[in-house]
């Protein structure tokens, strides 16, 4: 049985808050990478602090 499609129907929302909501996510992704990033070096300096003391 063969089925006919005489009429398709394509809806599409285009909105910019989408595109805002994903720069804004993607800036907090980097602000919470720098802040780990931050915290590791951190405790680095203060184990090689730690060793340079020995």
């Amino acid at each position: 049985m063969a089925v006919e499609i005489k009429e398709i129907v394509i809806r599409a929302i285009v909105s910019d808050a989408s595109q805002t909501n994903e720069m804004d996510q993607s800036t907090d992704m980097r602000k919470e990478q720098q802040e780990i990033v931050q915290e590791c070096v951190h405790h680095v300096l203060k184990i090689l602090k730690k060793k340079n003391l020995r």
